[in-house]
């Protein structure tokens, strides 16, 4: 295949950018979209030139670093797909391609495709812990968990942080990040003593953060690579008001 990538490419957080072509040839449709990206890096190597700036670990769907805009759409063209999961027989041969890092205000771009995701990490901080004794591994029948429950929590706790949600979101929101952590440690039993105080904390950090105001436009859950569905965010809301009512009980 032969593909035609326009890249952003950014030197610094200061620093203007702008999207740059390049030419890739006869690469595999079998390839991942990160692999493409390493073989034109080291192009750019040998010719002396930059690298292209990009976030990887897992490279297995798990830790949610490889955040970047396809064509317009987060993680690229597949559902419930994270960008190196994504393999180029999604494209035809002579595609152009547009890259680009997440668009939001508090995802300030570092280089190139690089974002500062570090405010989920603030997020989490404020709320995503339990004060339950820990110790060696308990019982699996000690502490009975309704099935339901136990579904509810395990589906939200697939959320890997990678900011899709927000980067669809036309207005920049967090909510359904927020809504999979407050759901997946308030819906069991150990979450429960920081139940209302960790939904209003997380709530209270995710604005302060400068993530916008969620209006159920639905492109967060469309995005998502894990699923997390739409509904976790009605789920929050119940959660919210919840602990306003305890709050001033």
């Amino acid at each position: 295949m032969n593909l035609t990538l326009r890249i952003w490419r950014q030197p610094g957080p200061d620093a203007g950018g702008s999207m740059v072509t390049y030419q890739v040839s006869d690469v595999s449709p079998d390839m991942s979209f990160l692999e493409v990206l390493d073989v034109l890096n080291e192009r750019l190597i040998r010719a002396g030139e930059q690298p292209v700036a990009f976030d990887h670990d897992c490279r297995e769907g798990i830790c949610g670093s490889c955040a970047m805009v396809i064509n317009g759409r987060p993680h690229g063209p597949e559902q419930t797909t994270t960008t190196c999961q994504l393999h180029l027989r999604s494209f035809r041969d002579g595609d152009v391609i547009d890259v680009e890092p997440w668009r939001a205000r508090p995802f300030p771009v570092i280089k190139d495709l690089v974002v500062d995701r570090s405010a989920f990490d603030r997020i989490i901080s404020s709320g995503g812990y339990i004060t339950s004794p820990t110790g060696s591994a308990p019982e699996a029948h000690s502490i009975l968990v309704p099935k339901p429950v136990a579904d509810l929590a395990f589906e939200n706790a697939t959320c890997i942080g990678c900011g899709a949600c927000v980067a669809a979101c036309p207005n920049g929101s967090a909510m359904l990040f927020t809504a999979a952590k407050v759901a997946h440690l308030n819906s069991l039993p150990q979450g429960q003593p920081e139940r209302e105080s960790r939904v209003l904390s997380m709530v209270a950090t995710m604005d302060a953060e400068g993530f916008g105001g969620c209006t159920n436009t639905g492109e967060c859950a469309a995005a998502c690579p894990k699923g997390i569905p739409l509904s976790s965010i009605a789920n929050l809301n119940r959660e919210y008001l919840h602990a306003l009512r305890a709050g001033r009980a």
